[in-house]
């Protein structure tokens, strides 16, 4: 493509010469009066929409001045009105198209400018981009994306999802992955994000995919660190736990030694018993949050089914909680209302209640009121956990189901917890078959559903 300067100089060149021709065709066979300016004028307009007005009107008054040569050297004759009338168009000729090219140069000098900022823009970012059209041909793309390709090995030609198709015996799950590349090859008209990590290098790709106006973009981000801080994370938390385990062990069997002799103690020695007692008790209960987070992670869990009455749970989870419930003046009420018995692990559904009940107490102020309510829905066992608290704002109920999720509401009242409350229910239930919605309102309150399918 030629560049700008050099196609303003090339076209300038080619009026000039057509001009010089055209007179040269007047002078040769005697056509002044037979063609007029207006076979001059095509030139006049090409030279002052390419050379600006000043070109412009230099090419008329040379079209005017070999017209009125080739006029007087032939048998032509004109009168005063016909120079006027033909020299005030070709000076027409000569200003409008420059006015008109300016314009258009400009246009095109913003439309490159800002074609160049946007290719930076693109370019500078980490993620892979490119934008196709309905069929899948790249249309545009970025250089992180051009370099992860070349990296990855994948076609320099067909449409995206034949080349990332093309890569699948690459990747650790082949199969996986090529049921993905095909269901958007058939369902272009959805959103889609993945994941997939190239065997033998442990590098992990994060995949977006989103129709837009007329075509569909693609982004490809590389998130091996993050997948490699996650793996060390669980190990970590695995490690630290079972260390943890063995200390609070010996911690909890010397209270038990110390309790049977606790008369012995004095006012001050209970007192101090009593807060190791409570301190012991919360870090196992960390510890075993800790273990079930990463046995959960693992997919380590095995669920031992049978047939549970959910009333039963419930009735154990408020009288656990009805302590504290009390100490803050909480109104604890149970509701139910005929639930069928559901197919669970009593064990893990008990754990799940716990956390919802004690966490209702523990983010409601004193005075407030907590409501577990369980009943049928369809051919579903449904419990409503309900409470008057402090609640969780709107921006970040998104997150609540994630591991060491904290809401600033919780953090900014410096109530104690870690964080790994609902990410454990929200594991289990789905576990169990069943869902768990979270509903809240700063300030007002908050309330999850659980549902889970009845036993058969």
């Amino acid at each position: 493509m030629l560049s700008f300067a050099r196609r303003r100089y090339l076209v300038s060149w080619l009026a000039l010469a057509g001009l010089a021709a055209t007179w040269a065709v007047m002078l040769a066979f005697d056509w002044s009066a037979r063609l007029g300016t207006i076979a001059l004028a095509p030139w006049v307009a090409l030279l002052a929409f390419d050379a600006g007005m000043i070109g412009g009107i230099a090419a008329a008054l040379i079209a005017i001045g070999t017209w009125l040569a080739a006029t007087e050297i032939g048998d032509a004759h004109w009168d005063n009105v016909q120079l006027v009338v033909r020299s005030a168009a070709l000076l027409a000729l000569g200003v409008g198209p420059a006015f008109v090219g300016r314009r258009l140069r400009a246009q095109e000098r913003a439309l490159r400018s800002t074609t160049v900022l946007q290719t930076a823009l693109i370019d500078a970012t980490l993620d892979g981009i490119c934008l196709t059209d309905p069929h899948g041909e790249v249309l545009i793309s970025n250089k992180p994306l051009r370099r992860i390709a070349l990296e990855l090995g994948l076609p320099l030609s067909g449409t995206v999802p034949e080349r990332l198709l093309a890569v699948a015996h690459k990747v650790t799950e082949p199969e996986r992955y090529r049921e993905r590349m095909r269901a958007l090859a058939v369902a272009p008209g959805e959103a889609s994000i993945d994941e997939f990590e190239v065997a033998g290098t442990g590098r992990v790709f994060r995949g977006y995919t989103s129709p837009v106006a007329e075509g569909r973009i693609w982004a490809l981000r590389e998130v091996t660190a993050d997948r490699e801080l996650d793996r060390m994370r669980d190990a970590f938390v695995a490690t630290v736990s079972h260390e943890l385990r063995t200390p609070l062990t010996s911690i909890s069997g010397f209270l038990e030694m110390m309790e049977d002799e606790e008369h012995a103690l004095g006012e001050a020695g209970r007192q101090y018993l009593d807060v190791i007692r409570r301190a012991t008790e919360r870090l196992h209960a960390l510890v075993e949050d800790l273990l079930l987070v990463a046995q959960i992670e693992a997919q380590r869990i095995e669920l031992e089914l049978g047939e549970v009455d959910l009333r039963e749970l419930v009735t154990r989870a408020a009288e656990a909680v009805a302590p504290a419930a009390r100490e803050k003046q909480i109104e604890l009420g149970v509701v139910t209302d005929h639930p069928p018995a559901v197919l669970g692990d009593s064990k893990r559904l008990t754990q799940v209640l716990d956390n919802l009940v004690s966490n209702a107490v523990k983010f409601t102020p004193d005075g407030g009121s907590v409501t577990i309510t369980l009943g049928a829905d369809g051919g579903n066992a449904r419990l409503v956990v309900a409470d008057t608290g402090i609640g969780v704002p709107a921006e970040e109920q998104k997150q609540v189901f994630s591991r060491f999720f904290r809401a600033s509401t919780a953090t900014g009242r410096a109530i104690p917890g870690t964080g790994l409350g609902l990410a454990i229910c929200h594991a289990l239930v789905e576990q169990h078959g069943g869902s768990i919605e979270f509903r809240s309102r700063e300030g007002q309150g908050t309330e999850v559903v659980v549902t889970l399918p009845a036993a058969a």
